[in-house]
Formats: C-alpha cells, sequence, structure tokens
C-alpha cells in the first residue's frame, strides 16, 4: 500500500465519522420544534411527549443508516 492510499484511507475515515455527526445534529435539531411559547415542544403537548421526539429521531437515524447500507450495493 503506498502512502497515497493511506493518507485517502484515513482522510475517508475522519470524513465519514464527521459527516455521520453533522447529520445526527440535523435530524435532532430537526426533531425539536419549537413554538411560539419557545418551549421545544411548542408548548401543545402533554407530559412524556419528549420521549416521542426522541424515538422518532432515534428511528430517524436507523432509517438513514440502512439507506447507507443499501446505497453500498
Amino acid at each position: 500500500m503506498n502512502p497515497n492510499q493511506l493518507v485517502n484511507m484515513i482522510v475517508r475515515m475522519v470524513m465519514r465519522r464527521l459527516i455521520n455527526t453533522g447529520v445526527n445534529k440535523g435530524i435532532d435539531l430537526a426533531s425539536r420544534r419549537r413554538g411560539a411559547s419557545g418551549r421545544p415542544d411548542g408548548g401543545t403537548s402533554g407530559p412524556g411527549q419528549g420521549a416521542d421526539g426522541r424515538e422518532t429521531s432515534r428511528r430517524a437515524r436507523q432509517a438513514l443508516r440502512l439507506m447507507r447500507r443499501f446505497g453500498r450495493f
């Protein structure tokens, strides 16, 4: 393996991790809804609604991982 291949491999690994982190943060940010009251849930939800948003963002990340996996084939 020549040095150019090693550098490319390391750069790809670092970029993959940075992009995944950015996508995850974007999904988390998009899953938080801001309403007129300034509360993350818009001020309209009752107790226990925050867990639903976290569950939705977890499922979105899981779906994104699946799409990436299918994109390799």
